[in-house]
Parts: structure tokens; sequence; C-alpha cells
């Protein structure tokens, strides 16, 4: 209750006890038994005077009531911001909720995310501000102001569909609690990955960036962290239809109900062949409708409710592609891998940020794309270099190629599926905070610089309640072409935590003896190792024997195939709920 609640209540008790100390004076005198009473010098009926007692004592009623009314809303608070990480952010955007007690969580969830809303809006007009400054500001520094700005929007369409899935009469908020946790996971990402942008070599002397902008992204952050937290609470259903969030479609016989009986054949066509009906053909001998990617995926229709497909001919495109938000439902198919090549050369040593830098970024909704090649040919030498990054739900991956050194494979956020895939890299070349999974991927270690550990994973799970990792399993661990010869002068690792609580799982992967027996390695001292978690189960070959395994508290090796199958297709990404419209080969459960 506020204190000016409180005040009125404590002075109403005195008038009110001056008032029964009084009438017990008064009663042995007899004064009550004439029934009749004075005041101010003037006679009252008894009625007058019980009415008079009587609203004395509701002022002392609602007091009482104001009282009981602060104490239930205080335990609100208490019960829904004990879950949460940010317990102050927490009691202080719950203060002011009114009826906070009589809400239902998905109500209260809502009035969170409405705040978080609010504070990502202030957020992005500081950045902008500060953008449009005239000078003090180096082009690594606008780069990253500018990926701000962009993860800013995506985190406020992120937070829309949450509220829309929350809402009254909708009745997901129960039985797609996964969703849910998805967007509000990728909004979190994006408020660290907004704020990375300004780490390394090249970010400004004086510092006076970051500084000036992290208190409104950090605000934003424990926002959306305490309504993940909550989320965590709500019951938790598995939705009876095929339906992975409201407005996707649902599945019949294997696809959308909306993808017609020609798209579904053009989904199915075979290797090195070209679609049966491609909408778009994109061709370097002019053959095609272009002789660029990004011409073709400009012209695509925003917003498609039906996929739609851009035929990739062999060939090297040397270009940097971005499919942006509105470009949904979006499919490349190419010749094959090494066939159909996209090739660029951004980095962050060249003033890149590392979100910047990738060769083909995919935010678009529903993406697909098979037989063709990625790559960052930057080189070695030239720190992180992204070949593919993924900030899009429901997107994968089919016989593609990425191919770079460190940070190859930006698995930024949302649900991510690759199946047989091979990715190529030195660095933390699968890293970033999506839910993937890669189901029988190879994936490649190559010659690192002198000095350089190689190491595959590098998840960025920032909070516990994200439902967030990466998970690789079947295929293999290997090394690539050029480290064969010089294995003995370099150690690879399987993962290291980037972030707090990075999660990462290899389950029934060929893991080949390039691995270090002590399978993992430390980011910087001891931080994340009791945080963390880090499992393998059954996996083989020569790099797969657990025995000399670190022993930090958040790694496990798991032995039975319960704990195993939280981490496969169907629990993780929620596959069975979209794979099928994808036409792509995938395993639901563990092999």
């Amino acid at each position: 209750m506020p204190p000016r609640s409180r005040s009125a209540a404590a002075a109403k008790l005195p008038v009110t006890a001056t008032f029964l100390s009084l009438a017990l004076l008064l009663l042995p005198l007899g004064f009550l038994a004439t029934h009749r009473t004075f005041s101010g010098g003037v006679a009252e009926s008894t009625s007058a005077a019980e009415e008079r007692h009587r609203v004395l004592l509701a002022g002392n009623d609602d007091g009482n009531a104001d009282a009981a009314a602060a104490a239930e809303h205080a335990a609100a608070v208490d019960r829904h911001c004990a879950c949460t990480l940010h317990r102050d952010v927490c009691a202080s955007t719950l203060a002011t909720i009114p009826n906070l007690a009589r809400k239902p969580l998905r109500d209260v969830i809502s009035d969170v995310v409405a705040r978080a809303a609010a504070a990502v809006r202030a957020s992005s007009s500081n950045c902008s501000s500060y953008l449009r400054r005239p000078q003090g500001l180096c082009v690594r520094d606008r780069l990253a102001l500018s990926d701000c700005l962009e993860l800013f929007g995506s985190t406020l369409g992120q937070l829309g569909t949450a509220a829309d899935e929350l809402s009254a009469g909708n009745r997901t908020a129960e039985e797609s609690i996964a969703g849910v946790q998805t967007v509000l996971s990728a909004a979190l990402t994006n408020q660290y990955t907004c704020l990375d942008g300004f780490a390394g070599p090249s970010a400004s002397e004086d510092g006076r960036v970051r500084p000036y902008i992290q208190g409104r992204i950090y605000h934003v952050a424990h926002l959306v962290s305490n309504s993940l937290a909550m989320v965590r609470r709500l019951p938790q259903r598995r939705r009876r239809g095929r339906e992975a969030l409201e407005g996707y479609g649902r599945v019949r016989r294997g696809f959308p109900s909306w993808v017609s009986a020609g798209d579904r054949r053009r989904l199915l066509q075979q290797q090195g062949a070209p679609p049966a009906v491609a909408d778009l053909v994109v061709a370097k001998d002019g053959s095609g409708n272009f002789t660029t990617v990004g011409e073709a995926v400009a012209a695509a229709p925003n917003n498609s409710e039906a996929r739609f497909v851009i035929y990739i001919k062999a060939g090297g495109y040397f270009e940097n592609v971005e499919v942006g938000p509105e470009k949904t439902n979006l499919m490349f198919v190419g010749d094959g891998m090494w066939k159909t090549v996209i090739k660029a050369s951004r980095n962050v040593a060249d003033n890149s940020t590392t979100f910047r830098s990738a060769t083909l970024a995919v935010v678009g909704t529903g993406f697909l794309a098979r037989d063709l090649t990625v790559e960052n040919a930057s080189g070695p030498k030239k720190n992180q270099a992204v070949a593919l990054r993924v900030n899009a739900d429901l997107a994968a991956f089919y016989r593609c190629s990425f191919v770079g050194y460190q940070d190859t494979l930006y698995a930024h956020s949302l649900r991510q599926f690759y199946r047989d895939c091979d990715v190529y890299g030195t660095v933390d070349f699968v890293f970033g905070d999506a839910a993937a999974v890669l189901q029988g991927c190879s994936l490649y270690a190559r010659r690192p610089e002198r000095g350089q550990k190689n190491v595959v994973a590098a998840q960025g799970r920032t909070d516990p309640n994200q439902n967030t990792g990466i998970v690789v399993q079947g295929g293999k661990v290997a090394a690539a072409a050029d480290l064969i010869p010089v294995l003995a002068n370099f150690s690879s690792y399987l993962g290291r935590p980037w972030k707090l609580y990075s999660r990462t799982v290899f389950a029934q992967t060929k893991i080949e003896g390039l691995i270090h027996p002590r399978g993992w390695l430390e980011w910087n001292g001891s931080f994340a190792l009791d945080t963390l978690y880090y499992a393998e189960y059954m996996n083989r070959g020569p790099g797969a024997n657990t025995s000399a395994r670190v022993a930090w508290p958040g790694y496990h090796v798991l032995t039975n195939a319960t704990d195993a199958a939280n981490f496969t297709v169907r629990n993780f990404i929620q596959g069975d709920l979209w794979l099928n419209s994808t036409s792509f080969p995938y395993t639901l459960g563990l092999s």
C-alpha cells in the first residue's frame, strides 16, 4: 500500500478509540439508557447516534480493508517474484499493477511483457539519439548501434508474439508454453547481443558508448528474464493440434494446410535436380531471373503464407545476403554442396561486428535451405567471421555446408534444425543461443592459428529459464583435411561456456580422436563451471571415452534414455509440430 494510505489509516484509529472510551464512561451515568445523546449541544435521536457510531466504525473498517488489501498485494508480489532472478526489479514492476492478487498468472506475465516492450522503445530511442551524433563514433560503434536497433525491432516483435499467446481468450498460453519461452528467450538474447557488439579489438578506446546505453538494456533484460521465470510456473500441457505457434498453420499429411499439392511436389525433389517449379531462378550466366541471390530475395513477396522457392543454380555468388523478417516461408534450393556457393568475407578484424559479419543472415520465420554451401572466406587471422547467422524461428537446413574458421555457424536464437550438414571451423565454430539440433551432421575442426585451440561449440545461454542450447545428435566430430597432418600440434574440445548458463549436449555421435581426453575447455578460469549444463550420451569413437573428462559440477554423463530424451527433436525444438512441413528427413527421438 502507498505511504499515504498507511498514514490515513493510522489517523483514524485515535478518533475511534476516543469515541469508545467516552461511551464506556457515560454508560454508568445512564446516558445511553435515555435513548438520546448529544452532539454540539443538540439532542439527537438514538438512530442518529447509531448512524454516527456506524460511520466512525466504518472508518476503522476502511483502514482495516486498506491494510488487508496491502497485505494481499504484498503477498502476491512475494509469490510472483520468488522464482525470479531479479527480485528488486520484479517487486518494483508489480507494485503498481492494480488488483495483482486477483489476476491470473498469464495476465500478470502479460503486464510484465508490456513493461518490457515500453523499456525496449525507450532503449531504442536512447541508442538512436546517440547514433545521430555527428562525431565521436568509430565505424565499429556505428555498426554496433545499428545492430542494436535491428535487435530491438526483433525484440518488440517477439514480445508482441508472447503477448498474443498470453492474451485472454487465447488458450495457447497454457498449451504452447514452449512457444512463449522461445520468443522470450530470443528477446533476452537480443539484449546481450547488442552489448556484445561493443566488445573486441576495434571497440571505442574511451568506452563511452556501452556505458551510455547499457543501463536501459540491462533493465529490459531483467524484465524479460523475470517474465521467463514466471512462464515456467504456467501449467504445461501439450497442445492437441499440430501447430507450433498461432498463425503458422495446421499440418495436414505432413504439410501445413496452406501448402498446395504443387508446393509439396517441389519440396520433395532429389539432390542435384532443380525444383519442378521454382518461383525465381538465380544463375550466374544470366539464364535465370536474376544473377545475384540478393536480388531474388528482394523480389520475393513479403509476409508470405505460402512457400516461396528460389532455385540457385551451380556457381559462386560473392555477396552478403540478408533474409529480413518480412521474408517469411522462403526456401533456397541449390544444386548441391560445393556446387552452389554463397561466399563473402566480412570479419571483426576489419571492423565488422560478429552479428553483421554473416555471409548469409536469416531472420524471416520458416526459412528453409538445401543443397548449397555458405562460406566466410576471411581466413584464420581475421577473428570472428560468420558464414551463417540464423535468428529465425522454425528454420531448417538439409545437406548444406557452412565453411569458415572462428564463429562459422551462428545459431543466434529461436528454433533451428540442421540435418546432414557439414560445418567447418576452428574456434567456437558452432555458437549462439538458439534452441538448435544438429542431427546427422559432420563437424570438422580445421587447422587453427599457432597457439589456438579448436572448440566445436560455444553456447550462449544467459538465463536458466531460457529453453535454449546446442544439441548434436548422430553424425560425427572429426578433423578436416588440413588439420590431420598436424593433429598432434593442436588440442580440440567439444565446447566451452561462452555465457553463464551455457548448455550443450552431444548424443549418439561419433567422436574421433582429435578431441582432448578432458573433452571440454574453460572459458575463463572457473567462470560458469557451476552453472553450465554439458552432457554426453552414448557417444562412440576414440574421442568418446569419458573416463578422463572434466569434473565440473555442470558436466554430466547421461546414462538413461529418459534424461537424454529431453534433448531430442521432439522435446527440445518441438519438431513434431513443424518439421513435417519441410520435407526434410528427421528423427524425433533417440536413434
